[in-house]
């Protein structure tokens, strides 16, 4: 079920059947010009060798880096919004011993930062590892959902018809490739059916090598590596995690749009969502933005998302997307009851909807109470079941004290 969350190892070092979205017309246009974006390159990059990936270092070493990744690789930097969204202090916060539980967890999984919203209030935010609320964290496969959600706005925009656009007439470098008659909806919810290995502990696997390949003049990493893979099954009819995906769908955004996903970002997510701290947005070797990984935000910017998500968007994606992107267009029954995935969202029981990320990322909504909750991490590990299962839990008593 949730066993694929890694993101490359290489991707790492530098850095799931879909139901059809017509076309949504054009979005509500931002009032004001959007954030500015800059260039960002770091005095010294990071080493790419698969071999030195973050999956491998030290407890300590993830914590500087996680909250500073503009210091060791490239990425394009997006201002703050213009009009920060105010997130008020709730007169109700939760109970003393909630509050315990929350920090009781975050001290056992090494957590950054937890904040939590009801009704666009705060009713709880705390910090550890010596981070605070002034500084960014990484986001790993959270950057995953801000990037459908680019799919979204490019939809409204009219800039891609829909979603059963088929992905070689945005780019049709993948034509004669196993992608060739896959449409963007089914890159969106991962069932292409292409052959894919996700495994991390084998440095021979495709997420591995993925942006590993060495680049190639006029043209994407995620195109490159796309031309290696072959079929396995029917277009959208099995579903695979694959990171490569995320980039491909990321590719189309930029395509589509003719800008990069920072820039459309800052049109589409920064300006309207109230962003107060800006964004950064890691690039491949070929300069585009890596649409599976590694945006790096506030721990209330990442709220200010999930509330974005919540509030439906704020005229900047087609009305119901977000219903739709974070519904279980692939279900994961009869192994995981409960759970599925949408479009670049995974979903859970009880109509809740989240994004996640390697070392205990998240983004979690659950709509029929109006709350969201968001979390940073360094975990021990780069996944683990038994924090999400932690973590599920206690969001579970936040629903409960909150109503």
């Amino acid at each position: 079920m949730m066993r694929g969350l890694m993101i490359s190892v290489a991707a790492l070092a530098l850095a799931g059947c879909g139901t059809a979205y017509g076309d949504a017309g054009t979005a509500t246009a931002t009032a004001v010009p959007p954030p500015a974006v800059t260039q960002s390159m770091p005095e010294q990059m990071a080493s790419l060798d698969p071999s030195d990936s973050i999956l491998f270092w030290s407890d300590e070493r993830r914590s500087a880096v996680f909250r500073d990744m503009e210091g060791s690789f490239p990425g394009l930097e997006v201002a703050p919004a213009s009009t920060v969204r105010e997130l008020p202090r709730s007169a109700a916060p939760l109970p003393a011993s909630l509050q315990a539980e929350l920090r009781e967890y975050m001290a056992e999984t090494q957590a950054a930062g937890l904040m939590v919203l009801k009704d666009g209030e705060v009713l709880f935010e705390d910090y550890g590892l010596g981070f605070g609320p002034t500084g960014r964290w990484t986001s790993f496969s959270v950057a995953k959902s801000f990037t459908s959600t680019l799919l979204g706005a490019a939809i409204a925009d009219g800039a891609i018809a829909s979603v059963d656009t088929p992905v070689t007439e945005i780019i049709p470098a993948l034509a004669g490739t196993a992608y060739d008659g896959v449409s963007v909806g089914q890159i969106a919810t991962m069932t292409s059916g292409v052959a894919w290995n996700e495994d991390y502990t084998d440095p021979d696997s495709d997420v591995a090598k993925m942006l590993a390949v060495a680049p190639v003049a006029g043209e994407s990493q995620a195109v490159t590596y796309a031309r290696t893979l072959t079929r396995e099954a029917p277009a959208g009819e099995k579903w695979v995690y694959k990171t490569l995906e995320t980039n491909l769908l990321g590719l189309i955004v930029e395509q589509a749009t003719g800008q990069s996903l920072a820039a459309y970002a800052a049109e589409k997510i920064v300006e309207p969502a109230g962003f107060e701290g800006g964004l950064f947005w890691m690039q491949d070797l070929t300069g585009g933005n890596i649409g599976g990984c590694c945006l790096s935000l506030r721990l209330a910017d990442y709220a200010r998302m999930g509330q974005f998500a919540l509030e439906g968007g704020a005229g900047t994606v087609p009305a119901g997307w977000f219903t739709t992107a974070g519904s279980p267009l692939v279900d994961f029954a009869p192994q995981a009851p409960g759970f599925g995935y949408g479009y670049q969202w995974w979903t859970y029981p009880g109509g809740m909807y989240g994004a996640q990320g390697i070392f205990g990322q998240g983004i979690t909504i659950v709509p029929q109470e109006q709350l969201v909750v968001a979390v940073v991490s360094n975990w021990e590990t780069a996944t683990s079941s038994a924090n999400r299962d932690g973590f599920r839990a206690l969001i579970g008593k936040i629903v409960a004290a909150a109503e």
